[in-house]
């Protein structure tokens, strides 16, 4: 393939392991957050929850959106995380194999940007990256419009000046993927740090999704 002039790399669960790190101290963030503002009871708050994450891909954007939650306040309150830069665990070669990568480089998380810069922080990887783009900086019309909204892929691309099919999207969600592949990117499924419940399936590989691994040295083989 055509060698990538821009590389774009998810965060949690993609250069780091956040089922350990952070995703379960989300989850009971997230929720102690929707049953004290919106004064539900915790299987409710699940449950809502849930729905908002399978229908717009991130629980906050069901929250602003029906109940008129401020996004700044849930992303301050539900990423505090005490002790997480002591919980953060990467794998050693595979983030030495970024500094490898020819093109720039970008986080596009939808984390918000201070928790990327701790993350980032305690892997000692962010000198490796161009820039790091936070879900407040996803906005369109005055709307946040995280992943996997393909309106905000195409106007990143043309931001960044580069045509589509030479950059490369590296997740673990395939819904992000499906969303790049629309824009006219290509895709790699990073597998290493997938959580139990997502593992299956994983042996197969989506038409929409160019190359699938747990080692992200082989993005140098497959993308020259």
């Amino acid at each position: 393939m055509a060698r990538p002039a821009v590389w774009l790399f998810d965060l949690d669960d993609t250069l780091h392991d956040a089922s350990r790190a952070s995703m379960p101290q989300l989850h009971v963030s997230f929720g102690e957050y929707i049953q004290l503002h919106l004064g539900l009871t915790k299987e409710q708050s699940d449950a809502l929850r849930r729905r908002y994450w399978l229908r717009y891909g991130a629980t906050l954007l069901g929250l602003v959106r029906h109940h008129g939650v401020k996004a700044a306040h849930f992303l301050d309150h539900t990423h505090r995380l005490p002790g997480l830069e002591q919980r953060v665990r990467g794998h050693r070669p595979d983030l030495a194999a970024l500094a490898r990568l020819p093109g720039r480089r970008y986080i596009l998380t939808n984390a918000p940007a201070a928790y990327a810069a701790r993350v980032l922080g305690a892997l000692g990887i962010g000198r490796l990256f161009d820039g790091v783009i936070p879900i407040e900086a996803m906005r369109m019309f005055g709307r946040l419009r995280p992943k996997p909204d393909a309106r905000m892929l195409r106007r990143l691309v043309a931001r960044l000046r580069v045509p589509a099919g030479r950059c490369v999207l590296v997740e673990d969600t395939l819904q992000h993927q499906r969303s790049a592949r629309r824009v006219g990117m290509k895709t790699v499924w990073m597998q290493r740090w997938l959580p139990a419940p997502r593992r299956r399936g994983a042996s197969r590989r989506p038409a929409y999704v160019d190359l699938k691994t747990r080692h992200l040295h082989e993005l140098h083989r497959r993308f020259r």
